[in-house]
């Protein structure tokens, strides 16, 4: 999920459960549009995708894995507004369907967190 500067989902995607989120995340990234900042954790440290948001234009706040060898300058003034991001998963997670995943169908339950986003978010 990408999430505006109020905490709003701009771009929702399901993935199986055993990938890595950095698989998708090039692809998450384009869908969102121009954008100047990306906050993300530490699962998103990448160089190559660290290199593409370059390209675009956009600067990642993004803490360097531990075991990097070169350490990553982070801005973390920047990184502590994160917790919004995870604000938004809470507040989808209010919804008993999201939180307990009924559908077993992955296009049924992007379908209803997208329902419960419209409605938290967006109503």
């Amino acid at each position: 999920m990408i999430a505006d500067l109020l905490g709003r989902p701009i771009v929702l995607h399901l993935t199986p459960a055993q990938h890595a989120d950095i698989r998708i995340a090039p692809e998450l990234v384009a869908k969102a549009g121009p954008f100047r900042r990306l906050l993300a954790d530490r699962g998103y440290d990448s160089d190559p995708f660290r290199d593409a948001l370059h390209d675009m234009g956009a600067k990642p706040v993004i803490p360097g894995r531990r075991n990097r060898n070169i350490s990553i300058r982070l801005d973390k003034r920047r990184y502590a507004q994160r917790w919004r991001i995870e604000a938004t998963f809470c507040r989808l997670k209010d919804f008993r369907r999201v939180a307990t995943r009924y559908d077993k169908l992955a296009a049924n339950f992007l379908s209803a967190v997208t329902i419960a986003a419209i409605y938290a978010f967006w109503l």
